[in-house]
């Protein structure tokens, strides 16, 4: 089945445009995790078990749609691209990208451990994630790099 040429063009705006979403609130899930530690370490006891189960309930449901988003946005970008060239650029884009996708899913696994108090899971899920924070800001930037030469091959300047 072919796709329309004005559908192949737009489909390769779309994964960048989302994942630029996903990187914001990867930031932002980042900030409740770390009000929710605060608040599960801190000592003001009847406003500190209502803030935390307010933050814990926010990271946990944000992170969760997060988890689900990086995923289908992950897939939809190497399926945009083989559409549009009829393979995958393997380099260091597409490795990251799906490194990123293993780092998220084990930081997820962690979870039940942590809601035990295993303290060694959530030292791991914050380091994991600070990677995949790390890794996912190197992936807008390099992102960017591609998109700009998909833009110039459209516009007759350099080629993708």
């Amino acid at each position: 089945m072919e796709l329309p040429e004005s559908v192949k063009v737009w489909s390769q705006f779309f994964h960048p445009a989302f994942m630029w979403i996903l990187l914001g609130t990867s930031v932002y899930t980042l900030y409740l995790g770390i009000q929710f530690r605060r608040a599960r370490t801190g000592n003001a006891e009847e406003e500190v078990k209502n803030k935390k189960g307010k933050l814990r309930e926010k990271h946990y449901s944000i992170s969760s749609i997060l988890l689900a988003f990086v995923i289908i946005g992950n897939l939809g970008g190497m399926a945009v691209t083989y559409i549009n060239n009829g393979k995958l650029f393997v380099g260091p884009h597409l490795l990251v990208g799906l490194s990123i996708l293993a780092l998220i899913a084990t930081s997820a696994a962690l979870v039940p451990w942590m809601t035990k108090g295993n303290n060694l899971a959530r030292n791991a899920h914050i380091v994991l994630n600070v990677a995949v924070l790390g890794l996912f800001s190197w992936q807008a930037f390099t992102g960017m790099q591609i998109l700009f030469k998909i833009i110039g091959s459209l516009t007759g300047g350099e080629s993708a």
